[in-house]
């Protein structure tokens, strides 16, 4: 017990020693206006590089990868038909997609899903 504390206590120093060399070594000294400025063939940029992004894009984005990662947890419940009864599966299978169902129709309700505003 008293080696596994020791050893911890080794590792936290070493990782906080590498966290503060790495800090060190990589500041830079100072920020150059040439070099943090996009680059457009020697000109000054005729606009913004920074566009605004669209929220509601990114809100698309975000419920599309939750759906994504549901359906990819999906996957398991498939080779887990094997193991389980019929009625116990398709519990499972109904509890899970009623959930989905739920979030889509509370997205729906909330009014994240149409486009135009």
């Amino acid at each position: 017990m008293f080696s596994l504390a020791i050893m911890g206590m080794i590792i936290l120093t070493i990782t906080t020693l590498m966290i503060l060399i790495v800090n060190l070594v990589s500041k830079k000294a100072f920020m150059d206006r040439e070099k943090s400025s996009p680059f457009e063939c020697g000109f000054d940029p005729s606009s913004s590089a920074r566009l605004p992004f669209s929220l509601h894009f990114f809100l698309i984005a975000v419920i599309f990868l939750i759906f994504d990662v549901e359906i990819t947890l999906l996957f398991p419940l498939i080779m887990s038909l094997k193991m389980s009864s019929l009625p116990a599966y398709s519990m499972i299978l109904m509890t899970f997609i009623i959930i989905l169902l739920l979030g889509l129709y509370h997205e729906w309700n909330q009014g994240a899903l149409t486009w135009t505003s």
